[in-house]
């Protein structure tokens, strides 16, 4: 009883200090830690897919950067690099002052309004980032405690399908899209963009079943058209 009381209260210690409200480390521990013992297969998994889904975004965000230098500088940053360790780097809540109060799916919406004069980039990426933290309980680290909502990280998914339908389609009155992402004209398709989206959505709808699986529980599907489909709830 005396070990399963030490081991009970280390197991809250270490839920507790799990990382919260940021992104995930770039990669998995490479030494052992006694953490592993309170983590479940389930719970590394749920770690390899949010790590998986970050790097792709991370990417995402140097992409659009590069393609929208405009943006770059409306955030006052100096480098394409500066403004990706912004959004990825530090314990900032995914809270930013241009982002006028909001994170998730009304931040992503803020990028897509013809008159927000801020850094359509970061509240693009950092929308979709506090979005996709939203579903895994805004933890970076998994434990026996915690408790993944299949519906949640599905619907995220759905989420992401939309807001990358608005990336390709979202354009000011004047017909310009307001982000550029994909090239398709020319004689090089850039499809780079899609590839990276592809592999988030993966994830997302992977975890869910694997987690809905373990819990028995059912996701249900909901079907939207993409030119009208609204932001689904996460929790």
């Amino acid at each position: 009883m005396r070990n399963m009381f030490v081991f009970l209260t280390g197991l809250s210690l270490l839920t507790a200090c799990a990382g919260s409200g940021t992104v995930p480390s770039k990669s998995a521990r490479n030494t052992f830690h006694l953490s592993q013992f309170a983590k479940t297969d389930i719970d590394r998994a749920a770690e390899a897919h949010q790590r998986e889904i970050f790097l792709s975004l991370r990417l995402l965000a140097e992409k659009l950067y590069r393609r929208n230098p405009q943006e770059l500088k409306k955030s006052g940053q100096t480098s394409v690099e500066a403004g990706v360790a912004r959004i990825f780097e530090g314990w900032h809540g995914w809270k930013f002052p241009e982002l006028q109060g909001v994170r998730g799916i009304p931040a992503i919406h803020l990028a897509f309004r013809e008159d927000y004069p801020g850094d359509r980039v970061l509240a693009f990426v950092a929308g979709l980032g506090s979005m996709i933290q939203g579903a895994f309980n805004d933890k970076t680290e998994f434990f026996l405690t915690d408790d993944l909502y299949p519906q949640g990280l599905h619907n995220a998914a759905r989420n992401v399908e939309i807001a990358v339908w608005k990336l390709s389609n979202a354009r000011d009155a004047r017909g310009n899209l307001l982000l550029l992402s994909n090239e398709g004209a020319g004689p090089v398709l850039n499809l780079s963009f899609e590839r990276e989206f592809g592999k988030i959505i993966a994830s997302l709808d992977v975890l869910s079943r694997i987690v809905a699986d373990k819990n028995n529980r059912t996701i249900v599907k909901v079907i939207q058209n993409l030119a009208t489909a609204v932001f689904l709830p996460i929790r």
